[in-house]
């Protein structure tokens, strides 16, 4: 019985094969028709607070990346400037807090949410490997998994496939 079992498993994984997660990259235009590329995730911190990661490029292939933090309005109150301090293995990054650039954010009343200059970190990663996001006074660790990483690092050459 069980080497039926085997093969009518394996002959599922033919015609249905795993596929890993798959990328939550998308292509749409702002509100000035300029099209915009994002990887959108939420993720819970160490405390399980849940907080949105959306990292994103505006324009052509080649733009810089921006990666927002979104806590829930109310709840959470950013101060800005504060770098966020990434942390990869043996390696750490600050990157440079750039909200008070973007009118629409820098105007919003709520500071729930904040602004940072990826490119730096993308830069460096060669591999798809798990982060640990630092925001110093707001969560202490923010685990992002490799797939999101990997979705990062998509996000400067990403072109719409359709």
């Amino acid at each position: 019985m069980k080497h039926w079992f085997g093969l009518f498993l394996a002959a599922v994984l033919l015609v249905f094969p795993l596929q890993p997660a798959n990328a939550q990259v998308h292509l749409h235009p702002d509100e000035n028709g300029t099209e915009i590329v994002r990887s959108l995730e939420s993720l819970r911190d160490l405390d399980y607070q849940s907080w949105q990661a959306v990292a994103y490029r505006s324009g052509p292939p080649g733009g810089p990346v921006t990666l927002r933090i979104v806590g829930y309005p109310g709840r959470v109150r950013l101060d800005h400037p504060t770098s966020l301090i990434v942390h990869s293995g043996r390696g750490t990054w600050e990157l440079e807090d750039i909200t008070t650039a973007n009118p629409k954010l820098a105007s919003d009343g709520r500071d729930a949410a904040a602004e940072f200059d990826l490119n730096p970190l993308l830069a460096d990663l060669h591999q798809n490997r798990p982060l640990r996001l630092e925001l110093p006074g707001v969560f202490v660790e923010l685990p992002v998994p490799p797939f999101v990483v990997g979705e990062w690092r998509s996000l400067p050459s990403w072109r719409d496939a359709g």
